[in-house]
């Protein structure tokens, strides 16, 4: 385990029914496999040591005997591997025979669970042969060659590392109310299910989409293994599958109907789930009946038992070798219809400002045009919701205001698409204005320095508020979420406006909106403006531009690469991961794209400015929340202006 993270595993062995030698032989291949990869736990399908086919011969002596046999060689087998293994295997229970999930470690038995709902129906009837848990009443076994306690109490397994788990077996999870509810809120952190469920049309994805809602609702993690090749087909086929979830996101999944045997690996963040319980206020409550050891089991209260296994430690020196990925880019949309996914976005932009509108009858929007991402992404959204509402669309005022900064680039981008989009079109130009404003103020105009630029951020944000009031408007703010995390705007300058309909949209999100209605522009011309401006260099065009009339002062030269604080920011807010741990893994996601010292850089500088620049997210304007990470200081992040960034760069410097 490294930085929260525990490797799993699900695997789907080759398999010959009522041959437990052969199948004993193969989970044992796979188990050293696992091991040598450094996985910690690993999952096999339902009643894999016998197979799940077996039918009338789990009614023979004999197998079970061989299956008990197969546990026993299993124990000797793992005595020196720093793995924890859990198979399925038939056990007796006095009159009772139980589909049972078998728990190994180091060669020791740790526990037995009992599978709860057995299928009746269709091309199941496993009651002809098995028994519930429910049908259990908690006594010690002697199991191969260990006593043991089976119980149908609930069973929870906690790691050397503190790692809760717990176990379902396959038909469980697809019971109304499954044991992974009950699990979940007992405090389990990862749910293993073995499985042997037959493929049919349709059924892989409605089983992926249970797996993925049950993982989601649960807030856990979802380790799920099911026969595949060797099974019997003599009604059904077993096409294999081996899935592996994270609060309702798949991690890793295998390729179905394979010949040959297959073993996914993956790892799973325990603590970005301890963070989602710890803030998600519905799952504390729901843990309520648990905590008071109540529970409403149809119409009945009972008690709930719990079984606690403590295991012993592993190995600690065994090298964490990371297998999945990073994303670079979390706020960007991963839908399958990135078209739904965008519709989506500016849906929600439209929406929030068409009810704004609406309810101020306001007929006019009033907002500055720079010809950069963020204004064009507003514009477009002004645009849509002007038609969205069937008013007129010289009704909105585009405002380009030139300053010292300005390139011939944006200036022409900017009047080209307002004129495309066919809006009320105003310029003025700034530069004597603030020429005037420094001299009331007594500052030279050849130091370009905070007042130099801040001057003409306030100057703009002054005449469009100035013109709202003459029009009747409302002005429209065009700063985005990435700003407001560094601090990267001016107080009461382009820090204000009266409805900001980008503020919890990151700037990777916004190039990626911009380039989505490029390509989906019916304008062509209106489609090569937007391309022009994704492809423009990101500058607030407050200082001078350069001998060839270019952009000289780029944002990400001066504060770093924004892909990187998106990243920052999403693991940040939304997880509240220490630093070390967000640095780990913008090392491994960007390993091909910045060197460590350069993440590290930025890390501080993101630290740094997202602590000292609180204050100006403590009066921001009304906007509409997109995604799941906001600033809003009436939503989703409430911080005192006056909080200190020592402890966390205190931890960045100790990496150095």
């Amino acid at each position: 385990m490294k930085n929260g993270l525990i490797k799993v595993a699900a695997a789907i062995p080759a398999v010959k029914v009522a041959d437990t030698k052969f199948n004993l032989i193969e989970t044992e291949k796979q188990i050293a496999v696992a091991d040598g990869q450094g996985v910690e736990i690993i999952v096999f399908p339902e009643l894999s040591l016998t197979g799940y086919s077996c039918q009338d011969l789990f009614q023979q002596q004999l197998l079970l005997d061989d299956a008990e046999q197969s546990v026993l060689r299993l124990l000797e087998f793992t005595r020196q591997l720093d793995i924890t293994v859990i198979v399925g295997a038939p056990v007796t229970v006095g009159p009772l025979l139980l589909n049972c999930a078998i728990v190994i470690q180091q060669g020791k038995l740790l526990g037995i669970v009992a599978k709860t709902f057995l299928p009746n129906y269709s091309e199941f009837y496993e009651k002809r042969w098995f028994a519930s848990s429910q049908d259990l009443r908690p006594q010690h076994i002697h199991f191969a060659g260990s006593n043991i306690l089976v119980t149908p109490e609930l069973q929870l397994f906690r790691t050397s590392e503190g790692v809760t788990f717990s176990i379902e077996i396959c038909e469980d999870v697809w019971a109304p109310t499954p044991p992974s509810n009950h699990l979940a809120l007992a405090g389990a952190e990862i749910i293993f299910n073995l499985s042997t469920s037959d493929d049919l049309i349709g059924k892989h994805d409605y089983l992926k989409n249970l797996l993925s809602q049950q993982s989601a609702r649960t807030i856990s993690g979802y380790v799920y293994s099911s026969s595949g090749f060797g099974e019997s087909t003599q009604d059904v086929v077993f096409g294999g599958n081996a899935l592996i979830y994270e609060n309702g996101t798949l991690l890793k999944q295998a390729k179905r109907f394979q010949i040959d045997p297959q073993l996914v690996i993956s790892e799973i963040d325990i603590e970005r789930l301890r963070g989602e319980r710890r803030t998600n206020s519905t799952f504390v409550n729901a843990q309520r009946p648990v905590a008071s050891g109540l529970v409403g089991i149809t119409g009945q209260i009972g008690k709930l038992g719990i079984h606690v296994e403590c295991m012993p430690p592993l190995n600690p020196m065994r090298d964490f070798v990371l297998t999945r990925e990073f994303d670079k880019h979390p706020f960007i949309p991963k839908s399958e219809n990135i078209k739904d996914a965008c519709d989506e976005i500016y849906n929600i932009q439209i929406s929030g400002l068409a009810k704004r509108l609406v309810h101020t009858n306001c007929k006019t929007a009033v907002i500055g045009i720079s010809g950069g991402l963020d204004s064009t992404l507003a514009l477009l959204v002004v645009v849509k919701t002007f038609d969205r509402l069937g008013l007129d669309r010289k009704g909105i005022v585009g405002v380009t205001m030139p300053g010292f900064g300005t390139t011939g680039r944006t200036y022409k981008n900017a009047m080209l698409l307002m004129e495309r989009l066919g809006i009320t079109i105003r310029e003025i130009d700034i530069k004597a204005s603030v020429l005037q404003h420094f001299e009331d103020i007594g500052h030279d105009a050849n130091v370009h320095d905070s007042t130099y630029e801040n001057a003409q951020a306030r100057e703009r944000t002054q005449i469009l508020m100035d013109l709202s009031n003459q029009l009747n408007g409302l002005v429209i703010g065009t700063g985005d979420l990435s700003e407001l995390a560094l601090g990267w705007c001016t107080y009461n300058g382009d820090h204000m406006s009266m409805y900001a309909v980008n503020c919890s949209i990151p700037k990777t999100l916004i190039q990626y909106l911009v380039r989505y209605a490029a390509d989906t522009a019916k304008d062509k011309t209106v489609g090569q403006t937007l391309i022009d401006i994704v492809d423009t260099p990101i500058s607030p065009e407050l200082t001078p531009a350069d001998n060839k009339g270019d952009i000289a002062q780029k944002t990400e030269d001066l504060v770093g690469p924004y892909e990187l604080h998106d990243f920052f920011l999403y693991y940040v807010l939304r997880c509240g991961f220490r630093p070390s741990k967000i640095y780990w893994m913008a090392q491994n996601a960007f390993r091909d794209v910045y060197t460590d010292d350069v993440i590290l850089h930025w890390l501080r500088l993101f630290y740094r400015r997202f602590f000292s620049q609180q204050f100006k997210r403590s009066c921001l304007p009304d906007g509409p929340k997109v995604g799941s990470v906001s600033l809003s200081p009436r939503g989703d992040w409430r911080m005192p202006s006056d909080a200190m960034s020592t402890n966390w760069l205190k931890e960045l410097e100790e990496l150095s």
